[in-house]
């Protein structure tokens, strides 16, 4: 019998991975991710989570999310087209749609779903999709997904933008153009309002994912579009809510004929059962927290700012980060993998970042500074850096 099923083409892709030093095993949290984790069986400080603002064990987050299993269960057991939209989705969609200043939201599974099932229902033949060089991987497949053609323009390029829009905008339908807000590897923010600018000059569409903006930029985490205050001009804004909002899924927020369309024909919503009572709950629980008060996103950037100077006094290079985002800048693979090896040895967890996900001989280690972490922690976490940077020569 022939050993096809040994897989032997991706034991060799593997073996290539171990060879190049990133090949590597999946990390396991033991417990709720917090400030301060057990991972792989050693207590560590953790900067590598997305849960900006302590969200995902808050005990209020938790308590609707328990009362809501109690009421709905622990399934929508269906499509939302079919069964599966709960009065708890509708009300979360209502809440968000004010939190954000629009008119309307379109709930998905997953950041990921949104974009992979958003981009594929508003472009087609005839129109043209124009995507920063660095947007993130779930828009690059939701833009594979189109039957629209595509160009790219150089990160945050605004002179190459126009370029493109003044060459091709003619040829076409409608023409989008799509954004990260805040690029998740290098924490910097995309230049929104000359982007806006350039779409109205040349009569497109803007989109924006802003995943990494959400709960952190804007009034108490409004996001992107809200720091710039460029509401009504931004046709589709991303959000996600398994980061700052600490649970799990997407949305749009934007017009009420966006999701009316959508409703229609994003094919997460028509194929994909809907967001369990839980998450929905705690979901709306975190959304109404933010729309109490600003001291999770005060806490926040105030931790971020202590953290990055502090960094940077040691003389690492922390990019040009805008954000919480902090990278660490290394360079070549193996070595940075081996400096995120050695800081976890040494009880703090910052995730080390190379090829594919950034560009060839770009590594780097992402600190994610929380409103979580305390004053305390931070310095224990500097000093650990400043001894491990030491000994591998790195500062």
């Amino acid at each position: 019998m022939s050993n096809v099923h040994e897989l032997k083409f991706l034991k060799e892709k593997i073996e290539q991975l171990k060879e190049d030093g990133v090949y590597r095993q999946l990390p396991v949290l033991e417990g709720a991710n917090e400030a301060e984790i057990m991972l792989n069986g050693k207590k560590a400080i953790n900067l590598s989570s997305n849960n900006y603002l302590g969200f995902a064990n808050h005990p209020k987050l938790k308590q609707a999310g328990i009362e809501a299993i109690e009421k709905y269960g622990v399934g929508s057991g269906s499509v939302r087209t079919i069964v599966g939209n709960m009065d708890i989705h509708e009300e979360l969609e209502v809440v968000l749609a004010e939190f954000k200043r629009e008119e309307a939201v379109m709930v998905y599974q997953s950041g990921f779903n949104c974009n992979a099932g958003t981009i594929q229902a508003i472009t087609g033949r005839g129109d043209l999709i124009i995507s920063d060089e660095l947007n993130h991987a779930s828009i690059i497949d939701g833009v594979r997904l189109s039957k629209a053609d595509r160009a790219v323009y150089k990160h945050c390029d605004m002179k190459h933008l126009e370029e493109i829009l003044k060459e091709k905008r003619e040829n076409y339908n409608t023409v989008l153009i799509i954004t990260d807000g805040v690029f998740s590897m290098d924490g910097d923010i995309a230049p929104l309002p000359k982007i806006v600018e350039l779409a109205e000059k040349y009569n497109a569409l803007t989109y924006v994912d802003d995943a990494h903006g959400s709960g952190v930029l804007g009034e108490s985490g409004r996001g992107t579009v809200d720091h710039f205050g460029l509401h009504g001009r931004v046709d589709f804004c991303i959000g996600t809510l398994s980061k700052a909002i600490g649970v799990v899924g997407g949305y749009v927020a934007g017009s009420n004929t966006m999701k009316e369309w959508l409703s229609h024909r994003g094919r997460p919503i028509l194929f994909s059962t809907s967001l369990p009572p839980a998450s929905v709950a705690s979901i709306t629980a975190a959304v109404k927290l933010l729309m109490s008060s600003t001291e999770y996103t005060d806490k926040l950037w105030d931790n971020a700012k202590y953290f990055k100077e502090k960094m940077s006094k040691l003389g690492y290079d922390i990019g040009k980060s805008e954000t919480p985002i902090t990278p660490i800048m290394i360079g070549e693979e193996a070595k940075t993998m081996k400096f995120s090896k050695t800081l976890l040895e040494n009880g703090v967890f910052a995730s080390g970042i190379v090829f594919p996900t950034v560009g060839k001989g770009t590594g780097r280690v992402r600190c994610m500074v929380t409103a979580g972490h305390t004053k305390e922690q931070l310095d224990r976490a500097v000093e650990v850096f400043k001894t491990v940077g030491k000994e591998m020569g790195l500062i």
